[in-house]
């Protein structure tokens, strides 16, 4: 059957296909440098994993205590505290936010930079021309419609256009298996301040309750174990409800915590399989419902705990990555190796979050590689979001090219920031100068321009 396919008579410069992490940075960096810029999402909000997994606070990047990650980031760190959203706490951590009030707040970048959105909408497939993307067909409420640009950014996270036009991918660690999902979840109605009490004595407390973070994972030193321990026996959770456990306050939102949990069952591990996404979400929920038992059984302050919010999107660490111009690997990383063209700084390190057996959890901060100095980072060449057989396309964030271990540690959000800046400057630049062609782009001329627009590199 032959569906009826509508082309969109207008054209942009630049196309971006998921308004994401990475994604709305691309959108806005491609329009400021003044590029038409179109970026189509899925869902009714932007920002991805940040808004609508829930993924919150940032993960700290930072080499010597100075961030690594400015330019655009430091835009919305800026327009988040102005809104009451966004914190610093007494350590100089400036990575704590709001999930919903950061959808508002990237939604304004794009639009105040020039941006467009089309909103529910989802990639279908390319239009080739050779290795050359012409246009894209995508799905929503007027059916199926071509849209067309010089340049695309595949933001989607799981690369689906770029796995659609034929590129080559890897996906998983050598057998293919992913690492863990999570689906996160908000509590309100606590009393943070009896709770905050309370972690004292076990060495989680915070000196200020409303910046507080907890956690417990099997065997790895926290003193909430026997708490967990002692849930299990009692039938309120499961053995697996303790691989991994963490809760994190939010500015703005008084007496509400995020939860970087449940894990997600153990074979429920590919975020590109819509089966396994289905079904992660079921198993997530029925995760949170015990997780909410335990928290009003166990934790003092949590006595009225409610669910306020299930994340709509599953926490997804690691899908398809492409095949690019460079890959960048472990030894990378380890060696802090820098690159010509790097656009991006990174100190996060190496977290694989396993499904295997929970021994294997790594969060590696301590060793005698170059990478473990307080000062040290490694950076990220624009080559690894060039991917193989196309030829005006770019793909930033955690589906950029990476081995499985090095994926792990650029993954997080404010590289994918970084990333998506670059791949929107570079895609304008691309429109506007060389009939759309990424590699025409002069790599030391793009990092030079990003310097001067903020950035650490």
């Amino acid at each position: 059957m032959n569906l009826p396919v509508t082309l969109v008579e207008r054209t942009w410069d630049v196309i971006v296909a998921g308004g994401g992490t990475a994604g709305v940075f691309a959108g806005v960096s491609a329009a400021r440098a003044g590029a038409r810029v179109l970026v189509t999402e899925s869902f009714g909000s932007v920002g991805g994993s940040g808004t609508n997994a829930q993924v919150t606070p940032l993960m700290r990047n930072v080499s010597s205590g100075v961030n690594l990650n400015r330019g655009l980031t430091d835009e919305l760190k800026r327009r988040m505290n102005e809104r009451g959203d966004g914190a610093t706490d007494a350590g100089g951590n400036d990575n704590w936010f709001n999930p919903e009030g950061m959808k508002y707040v990237l939604e304004r970048m794009l639009l105040d930079h020039g941006a467009e959105l089309l909103y529910h909408t989802h990639v279908v497939a390319p239009v080739m021309e050779g290795e050359r993307l012409t246009g894209m067909v995508v799905h929503n409420k007027g059916g199926l419609q071509e849209v067309r640009a010089s340049v695309f950014i595949d933001a989607t996270g799981d690369a689906d256009l770029a796995v659609a036009a034929g590129v080559p991918f890897l996906a998983g660690d050598e057998d293919g298996i992913h690492q863990a999902m999570s689906l996160r979840f908000t509590l309100a109605g606590l009393d943070l301040s009896r709770l905050n009490a309370f972690l004292g004595p076990v060495g989680q407390g915070s000196l200020d309750p409303v910046f507080i973070h907890f956690w417990m994972v099997w065997e790895k030193g926290s003193k909430l174990e026997p708490l967990f321990r002692q849930a299990v026996e009692e039938g309120t959770l499961e053995e697996r409800d303790g691989d991994y456990f963490q809760a994190f306050s939010m500015p703005g939102r008084p007496g509400e915590l995020s939860f970087n949990c449940p894990r997600i069952r153990a074979d429920l591990n590919d975020g590109a399989d819509p089966w396994h996404l289905s079904a992660a979400q079921i198993d997530g929920r029925e995760g949170i419902e015990r997780l909410l038992r335990f928290c009003r059984l166990h934790l003092p302050g949590c006595e009225t705990a409610y669910l306020a919010a299930y994340a709509p999107m599953v926490g997804v660490r690691e899908s398809r990555r492409i095949r690019g111009d460079y890959t960048l690997t472990l030894d990378d990383i380890l060696e802090c190796r820098t690159f010509p063209d790097a656009v991006c700084r990174n100190h996060y390190p190496v977290d694989i979050h396993t499904v295997r057996n929970r021994e294997r959890l790594q969060h590696t901060t301590t060793g005698d590689a170059p990478y473990f100095r307080k000062d040290a980072f490694h950076e990220i060449p624009y080559r690894a979001m060039l991917p193989v057989g196309v030829s005006n396309l770019l793909v930033p964030g955690r589906s950029a090219s990476a081995t499985f271990e090095a994926q792990s540690a650029i993954r997080v959000q404010q590289n994918c920031h970084s990333m998506g800046e670059a791949a929107g400057l570079a895609a304008a630049l691309a429109a506007q100068g060389h009939g759309g062609e990424v590699r025409a782009v002069d790599p030391l001329a793009l990092r030079e321009q990003l310097k001067g627009l903020g950035a650490n590199l």
